[in-house]
């Protein structure tokens, strides 16, 4: 009986047998990344990105963590990380809407805000126009038109649906223009004595 166990064609088969469990085990979860893959692009496409950022990067994060594992071949590993960067691509999708929707009504918000700190900008050039140097009242002038401008844009944004990028600009817009309003308002005397 033990001479057959020594047989040649027996070790092979138990070699091959092994060589097929593990190889079989060791597989990279391709259908796991191609899955991870399909819905990151489809979060973006539904503009995830902008709106579910966080989940979004979770997702591109758990994505490339997934690669990296396959590459170090730690294919368990990996198909973890594919499965959680899908989960969490479908996770970002349903906030898209709801986030899109919040961004829109703080964009319409800010408009109003933009508009009257133009409208008391320009007001307050005009009442201490004569206090200020010539060329300066024109310049903030001309600075309150370009931004007037720039308004009409966001308003077309809005309307076009990119609340994110108008919402996005009229911060700004708003961080400047009272850095302006600031900047043209003379200190109290009391703090003037301050500086």
């Amino acid at each position: 009986m033990l001479k057959k166990l020594n047989h040649p064609i027996f070790a092979v088969l138990i070699l091959m047998v092994s060589i097929t469990i593990f190889s079989s085990c060791a597989k990279p979860p391709t259908e796991e990344l191609a899955q991870a893959e399909k819905a990151i692009d489809e979060a973006k496409q539904k503009e995830a990105d902008l709106y579910a950022q966080d989940l979004f990067l979770k997702a591109q994060d758990s994505l490339k963590k997934a690669k990296d594992l396959v590459a170090a071949k730690k294919y368990d590993e990996a198909k973890k990380a594919a499965e959680e960067a899908a989960n969490f691509a479908k996770q970002a999708i349903p906030l898209v809407e709801q986030n899109k929707a919040k961004v829109k009504a703080e964009s319409e918000q800010q408009v109003q805000d933009v508009q009257k700190a133009l409208e008391e900008l320009r007001a307050h050039v005009a009442k201490s126009g004569k206090l200020m140097a010539p060329n300066e009242a024109k310049s903030v002038n001309e600075m309150i038109k370009k931004w007037e401008t720039d308004l009409a844009s966001i308003k077309e944004m809005i309307q076009g649906q990119k609340f994110q990028q108008a919402s996005d600009q009229l911060k700004a817009m708003q961080e400047n223009s009272l850095k302006q309003k600031e900047r043209l308002t003379p200190l109290p005397p009391e703090k003037a004595k301050d500086k």
